[in-house]
């Protein structure tokens, strides 16, 4: 008996990780893999314009400040005016008051003046007594309103405060002491109404 040869030829089929058999074209696709790496491109680099740019950026910024500078001393000077405005208003309400005090000082003079030489007993001392009374209650309604009488006695002789009339030796007290007062001074806030009379010791 004669054999037949038959030739038989093997395709080499690939397959996936699965084992499932790809088509020809993917298993092409896979096999031909090229990596094409991106090319890093360097832009051009134009120092005029990065010059150009920082000059502006520079330019903006010294305007930025200068309008900064320029509002915060608007601010200050409409501060300094607001300041300015209340103590001229204050001072203008402290002259008008203090001016209308001493219209009053000569009649608190002639009460003080009375009460040193009043009565000490009989019907005299009872009105004298009144008197006191009303003296002292008118000058509290004064010192509510900010109008005190100037301290003097005893203590150290002030200029700003005081006024001699004249100086004396006094035993008990160092030199440039106020030894009594001959007539009251009074102050309004920080304004000398009148400056208060007084003996001194040298």
């Amino acid at each position: 008996m004669r054999k037949k040869k038959v030739d038989v030829k093997t395709e080499t089929q690939e397959t996936n990780h699965t084992g499932e058999t790809l088509p020809p074209d993917q298993t092409a696709a896979q096999e031909i893999v090229e990596v094409i790496p991106l090319e890093e491109k360097e832009l051009p680099v134009q120092t005029e314009d990065i010059e150009t740019l920082k000059n502006e950026l520079q330019a903006a910024q010294a305007k930025a400040a200068e309008y900064l500078e320029g509002w915060q001393r608007s601010q200050a000077e409409f501060a300094n005016y607001k300041r300015r405005m209340e103590r001229e208003q204050l001072t203008a309400g402290q002259i008008a008051a203090g001016n209308i005090i001493k219209n009053f000082l000569d009649v608190i003079d002639d009460l003080d003046r009375a009460l040193k030489n009043r009565p000490q007993d009989g019907e005299g001392a009872d009105w004298a007594n009144g008197i006191e009374l009303v003296y002292r209650k008118f000058l509290n309604a004064l010192e509510a309103q900010g109008i005190k009488r100037i301290e003097a006695e005893g203590m150290y002789f002030d200029p700003n405060l005081h006024e001699a009339i004249s100086h004396e030796d006094h035993p008990d007290l160092e030199s440039g002491k106020v030894i009594g007062v001959v007539q009251q001074g009074f102050a309004y806030g920080d304004r000398v109404l009148r400056p208060a009379r007084v003996r001194v010791a040298r």
